[in-house]
C-alpha cells in the first residue's frame, strides 16, 4: 500500500487523533496511487499513524478512516461504521429526526447523512467518499431501512474535490416535503429545497433551551431563518415575538411553519437586514424581555477572522442595549473560527461597551447528533449562551 511520510518538526496534531493531512505537511510519498486510493499514513520515523483516503486536488491530501493498522477499508468496515453512528443516534437522541453521520466525528470523513422521519438525506463531499456513494446508500437501507434516500451534493465544497455538484434519488422517489417533530414543535422541511440536506438540525436542543424563560414575554429573534427560536417561544406562551430574516424565501416557510402550529397570530415577521434594524432599535431605546441572535457563520475561513469579530461584537452590543435590564440575551456563533474562548472574549467586550453586566445561565454547544470529537476541534462548532444582562 501507498505510504505518505510526514514531515518531522511539524505538530503532532495528526497523531494525536486529527482526521486530515494537508499537504505541506507531507515529506513524501512512496509507491503509485490514483486519486481517492487508500493509502497508509507515517510520522518522520516510520511509526504508524493511520489509513485514509487520498486526493491531491484538495488541500487536504490524505483524510485518515481507521488508526488500526489491520482494518481494511471495505464494505465490512462501512457496516460497522454506520451500525455504530446509528446506534449512538438511537441512544442520545429523541424523535426521529436528527444527523446520522457527522463525517470526521463518526470516523467517516466527508459523508453527512440526515434522517428526517423516514427519509434520508446524504452529502458525499469528498472524492475519497464519493466512491463508495453506492456501498453506502444499500449500507444505509439494509440497517436503516428508510423509505427514501435523497442525495443533496449541490455543494460547491465538492467543486475543490474535482467533484460535480448534483442532487436526486437515490432510493425510491417520494415527497420531499415532510413534517418534522422538535420537542413538539412540528416544521416543514423540504429534502430537496432546503438547506444543505434539508434543514438545521444542529440547534434542535438549543430551541427548546429557551422555554423555560419565555412565558408572558416578548421576544426578538433575529437571523430567524425558518423560524427555529421564534416558533418554540410563541409555541411556550411568549406574549409576542419578532421574528427578523433578510431573507423572503425563509421568513416565507417560518409564516407556514407559524401556521401549522397555530401560532401565526403570536409573531410578527419582519424581513429586514438584522445588523440595521438592532441599530434602529437601540437608537429608538427599544426593547424585549429576549433577544436572540443566531447568525450564519460571518466567518468559513481564519483570514476573514478579524472582521467577523466586528460583526459579532456589533450585533451583541445592540442586542445587549434593547434587552430590558434582568433579561435575557440568547446569542450563538456557528463559525469554528470564532473558538469559544474568543467567543466569550468578544461578548465580554461588548458588555463592557454597552456598559451592561452579563450572568451566564447556561453555556451550550451543538446537539448530541453532532458529536464533539476530542482531537478534531473542527467538530466542536457551534457555541451558545444564554445569559442574563443587567
Amino acid at each position: 500500500m501507498t505510504k505518505v511520510i510526514l514531515k518531522s518538526g511539524i505538530k503532532k496534531r495528526i497523531e494525536n487523533n486529527h482526521p486530515w493531512v494537508y499537504k505541506n505537511e507531507v515529506d513524501y510519498i512512496e509507491g503509485d496511487f490514483k486519486p481517492g486510493d487508500i493509502v497508509t499514513v507515517y510520522n518522520h520515523k516510520n511509526k504508524f499513524i493511520g489509513k485514509g483516503y487520498i486526493n491531491p486536488k484538495s488541500q487536504i491530501i490524505v483524510r485518515i478512516m481507521t488508526r488500526n493498522i489491520n482494518e481494511e477499508i471495505d464494505e465490512t468496515f462501512f457496516r460497522r461504521r454506520i451500525e455504530k453512528a446509528y446506534e449512538y443516534r438511537k441512544l442520545v437522541m429523541p424523535g426521529e429526526s436528527y444527523r446520522l453521520i457527522f463525517g470526521e466525528a463518526d470516523e467517516l470523513p466527508g459523508l453527512i447523512v440526515d434522517k428526517f422521519n423516514d427519509y434520508l438525506s446524504i452529502q458525499t463531499l469528498t472524492l475519497g467518499i464519493d466512491q463508495y456513494k453506492d456501498l453506502i446508500v444499500k449500507l444505509l437501507v439494509e440497517i436503516v431501512k428508510p423509505k427514501g434516500v435523497y442525495e443533496r451534493n449541490d455543494n460547491s465544497v465538492r467543486l475543490l474535490e474535482g467533484l460535480p455538484e448534483q442532487k436526486g434519488y437515490l432510493y425510491n422517489e417520494f415527497d420531499p416535503l415532510t413534517i418534522v417533530d422538535e420537542y413538539g414543535v412540528k416544521f416543514y422541511v423540504d429534502i430537496a429545497e432546503g438547506q444543505k440536506t434539508g434543514s438545521f438540525l444542529d440547534q434542535k436542543a438549543n430551541h427548546h433551551a429557551i422555554t423555560p424563560f419565555v412565558k408572558d414575554k416578548t421576544v426578538l429573534d433575529c437571523f430567524t431563518h425558518t423560524g427555529g427560536f421564534a416558533l418554540h417561544a410563541a409555541c411556550h406562551s411568549a406574549k409576542h415575538v419578532d421574528a427578523v430574516d433578510i431573507s423572503e424565501e425563509a421568513i416565507e416557510l417560518a409564516k407556514k411553519n407559524a401556521a401549522l402550529n397555530q401560532v401565526s397570530d403570536k409573531i410578527n415577521f419582519i424581513c429586514a437586514n438584522a445588523f440595521d434594524l438592532l441599530k434602529t432599535y437601540a437608537d429608538q431605546k427599544k426593547q424585549y424581555d429576549m433577544v436572540i441572535l443566531d447568525p450564519p457563520a460571518f466567518t468559513k475561513s481564519a483570514k476573514k477572522l478579524e472582521n467577523a469579530y466586528r460583526g459579532y461584537k456589533e450585533i451583541n452590543l445592540r442586542a445587549m442595549k434593547i434587552v430590558k435590564p434582568g433579561g435575557i440575551l440568547v446569542t450563538a456563533s456557528c463559525s469554528y473560527y470564532m473558538t469559544p474562548d474568543l467567543f466569550r472574549q468578544m461578548l465580554e467586550e461588548a458588555a463592557l461597551d454597552a456598559k451592561k453586566t452579563i450572568r451566564v445561565i447556561e453555556y451550550r454547544t451543538q446537539d448530541k447528533d453532532h458529536p464533539i470529537l476530542f482531537g478534531y476541534d473542527e467538530s466542536h462548532y457551534l457555541k451558545l449562551y444564554i445569559l442574563q444582562v443587567d
